[in-house]
């Protein structure tokens, strides 16, 4: 049996669990530079909003319902995402991060459904007790059915947060009742073509025979279509593995148009794309680096920048990647341009396991001492806090070209900014 948890409404939990007037009350994160509405509490979903909605066209309707509105923390979501993750490896010795807000746990000793719900319960009662965020626990054969099996657990309130499917009866009232694109590896191109097909459920989806789901949703969809009929086929190492990363960023005003404020852009995001690489175990052979001007200002010069980086040995070096990234960026940068690039990022690419690295007879680079200085930074990092030793290049302020006029503080992991709790 496998159990997913998954956090409710996460980023707007997060944001309630240090302001509690917040309760009960609507509210909605933004994306980066305040443009687009990325979360929503269950009270702004019941106004109407939708995800993706730009902020501007809905700003009356927000102020009308005093929704609350706040900048992306994601400082804050990060560590209350590494709290819940510590708090529930407690429970498993088989935990699988999939994501910020969600994780899969490995519960095959218990099969008693009394043991599974019992325990079920205590893990949700933990989790909210310890972090103040509401989780559902979905619990079935397989991942996918787990995956389904949250999704009830978050429609009705009668599951007190936990749903199990342990029988074949359960499964089939379950799938009939999910619509086709709730299931999980039916993305949103695929949705669309199922329900011409006239595949509207789960259900109807895994009446199909596997030939017919092989010819038109390729092998990605078999394994999906077994998942769905209880066979368990999706193992542990594909769950955090990426094909690429990206890290990029809108940026606020008119954008940047000085190689100093590019390259501290760019650092951070090269940055980024390291830490990802590390946290799933993996190195990159490629790196992309893109830059554009705005393509709705037809008042300004246009310029768009797209270099590729091939490496002679695959890295997650932070240090290595940034340097590849500067120095493809300067190549291309037109010093006499005067251009104002609105968006730019980093993509790693022709990812392998870090345990798969081949090595190069001509390689430049010492990986003794690189490997050295990087877990002694990470040594540091984990002492004193993630912005303690960085790359001059990234400068002094993480993010400081974003437009964050909602950000609430850092809670968790600035002094400066802690909750002060004054007794009368």
């Amino acid at each position: 049996m496998y159990g997913l948890v998954d956090c409710n409404n996460f980023f707007a939990s997060c944001e309630r669990v240090f302001n509690p007037t917040l309760r009960n009350r609507p509210v909605v994160i933004l994306s980066n530079n305040d443009g687009c509405i990325i979360a929503r509490s269950n009270e702004a979903k019941a106004l109407g909003i939708k995800m993706g909605t730009p902020f501007y066209q809905v700003k009356d309707l927000l102020e009308r319902h005093d929704v609350a509105v706040y900048s992306s923390n994601y400082v804050l979501y990060g560590d209350m995402s590494r709290r819940v993750m510590t708090l529930l490896s407690g429970f498993t010795p088989n935990l699988s991060v999939y994501s910020i807000d969600e994780a899969f746990l490995d519960l095959g000793g218990l099969q008693d459904t009394r043991d599974l719900v019992a325990y079920g319960q205590t893990i949700v009662q933990t989790i909210s007790r310890g972090t103040g965020i509401p989780v559902t626990l979905g619990v079935a054969p397989t991942k996918t059915l787990a995956k389904v099996a949250s999704y009830f657990g978050k429609k009705y309130t009668a599951y007190h947060g936990v749903c199990i499917i342990d029988t074949d009866e359960k499964r089939q009232r379950a799938l009939e009742l999910t619509p086709i694109g709730e299931v999980w590896g039916i993305g949103r191109r695929l949705r669309p073509r199922l329900e011409q097909l006239g595949i509207h459920t789960a259900w109807d989806f895994v009446m199909q025979g596997e030939a017919w789901v092989r010819r038109k949703c390729a092998l990605a969809g078999v394994r999906t279509w077994r998942e769905l009929q209880g066979v368990s086929c999706i193992p542990e190492d594909d769950l955090p593995q990426k094909k690429s990363i990206c890290t990029s960023r809108s940026f606020a005003g008119d954008g940047l148009e000085h190689l100093e404020q590019m390259e501290e852009a760019l650092a951070n995001f090269a940055t980024a794309c390291s830490e990802k690489l590390k946290r799933q175990h993996s190195c990159c052979a490629a790196i992309t680096v893109f830059a554009y001007t705005s393509r709705f200002r037809e008042d300004v010069p246009q310029d768009a920048i797209y270099e590729n980086v091939m490496l002679q040995v695959p890295t997650n070096d932070q240090q290595e990647i940034i340097n590849k990234v500067l120095s493809a960026f300067r190549c291309a940068w037109k010093k006499d341009g005067g251009y104002r690039y609105k968006k730019a990022g980093v993509v790693a690419w022709n990812i392998i396991p870090d345990s798969a690295v081949q090595t190069s007879l001509f390689d430049t680079v010492d990986r003794v001492r690189q490997s050295a200085l990087a877990r002694a930074v990470e040594q540091i990092k984990m002492k004193n806090g993630p912005d303690a030793v960085k790359m001059a290049v990234q400068g002094t302020s993480r993010l400081a070209f974003l437009k964050r006029e909602h950000l609430s503080p850092a809670y968790t992991t600035n002094l400066n900014e802690v909750i002060v709790v004054k007794c009368h």
